[in-house]
């Protein structure tokens, strides 16, 4: 195998590629990028058995062939060549030559014979869309992703498509996020499907303002196509919570926040939280008022930020981290906070009573000692 191609486009297919290499397993071949030339063609994988990243660019190719390269020593030795024209050379006893310029490396492959094929995603279904919407839906959501392994249905989010709308929705046992998009669909049929935290990271970063991606369904894995890059993971399989009912409807407060002012608050008040103590942000609701306060082993703090609407001082606990993930995600300059008791949860939603996006926090107990 040999090829030259822009150092550029090698760079960044490495990039994106190496994304989905195993950090370290027991099959050799699954740590490192597999590379192959054909045509006028080159393709790059990775892929750790759960998810796999498959990408292709142009370049001038004198010998066709493949090998397999370590992921990690070949983005380091792609990183720091001066630009200009790479050329890749692989003889038959595996031996890797990378050249640019004054540069030059000589490297051990392995045999790309024993690297592991993509799973096939069966073309059972098509969802397009712009990357601009599906970046925002992502970035907005994928903070309330579980993390807990002991229910793996929650590391994922949900995509549901009813009625020409794409849903978005992630959850964690302490807060809710869901995000919702109009689309132009020849096929209106429900359908819903649970795809891994882990890849929508991947997704989130890959997708660019100009392409739109295409998602398409298979029996037990889906692919993420945008550009040349392919994105496939397996489905995430089980009972997701019905979120639906899972959102209280009837609330006995309403009120309208500005998010920047809120958030302002909430970090300056912060400054005296820390990992160890974890103590809950206590906040009162008051007429046109609320009053942030907390305290700590390091010391008190307090604030108030303005508020539209009368929270007939209602007093309710917050982790205050999740609180400042909700108000980074929201897509809005201001929200209504809505609320009924101390032990409810808390939701926040457009002010236009649109339902693009609505967030859900659980409260946290408060001791009675202020």
């Amino acid at each position: 195998m040999k090829f030259t191609c822009e150092k550029y486009l090698f760079l960044s297919a490495v990039n994106i590629c190496s994304r989905a290499v195993a950090a370290k397993s027991t099959i050799p071949t699954l740590e490192g990028l597999y590379i192959s030339a054909a045509g006028e063609t080159i393709g790059v994988v990775g892929y750790d058995l759960k998810k796999g990243i498959y990408t292709t660019f142009q370049a001038e190719i004198e010998e066709p062939g493949s090998v397999v390269i370590g992921s990690r020593l070949l983005g380091d030795i792609t990183r720091s060549l001066p630009d200009g024209d790479v050329t890749v050379a692989c003889d038959s006893s595996g031996l890797v030559k990378i050249t640019c310029g004054d540069a030059e490396f000589s490297i051990m492959g392995i045999d790309s014979e024993d690297y592991p094929e993509l799973p096939t995603v069966e073309s059972r279904d098509t969802i397009t869309i712009p990357g601009e919407k599906l970046k925002a839906m992502i970035e907005q959501t994928i903070f309330a992703v579980s993390d807990n392994e002991a229910r793996p249905i929650y590391t994922g989010a949900m995509f549901e498509v009813s009625g020409g709308e794409l849903t978005v929705i992630s959850v964690d046992g302490y807060r809710m996020a869901i995000r919702r998009e109009k689309l132009e669909l020849d096929d209106k049929a429900d359908r819903s499907f649970i795809v891994p935290g882990t890849a929508l990271s991947d997704v989130e970063k890959i997708t660019t303002d100009e392409d739109d991606v295409h998602i398409t369904l298979g029996m037990k894995h889906v692919s993420f196509k945008i550009g040349n890059t392919t994105l496939v993971t397996r489905r995430l399989e089980g009972e997701f919570i019905n979120y639906k009912k899972a959102v209280p409807q009837d609330f006995y407060i309403n009120l309208t926040v500005d998010c920047k002012a809120f958030k302002s608050s909430i970090d300056r008040v912060s400054l005296i939280i820390d990992d160890r103590t974890r103590s809950p942000l206590r906040c009162t609701f008051g007429n046109g008022s609320l009053k942030l306060h907390c305290a700590t082993p390091i010391g008190r703090a307090e604030d108030i930020c303005p508020i539209e609407g009368d929270g007939r001082n209602l007093e309710i606990g917050f982790n205050n981290r999740y609180l400042l993930d909700v108000l980074k995600a929201v897509p809005a300059e201001k929200v209504k906070v809505r609320l009924n008791t101390g032990s409810s949860p808390c939701v926040i939603a457009p002010v236009d009573e649109n339902d693009s996006f609505l967030y859900m926090i659980l409260p946290v107990r408060l001791s009675e000692s202020r």
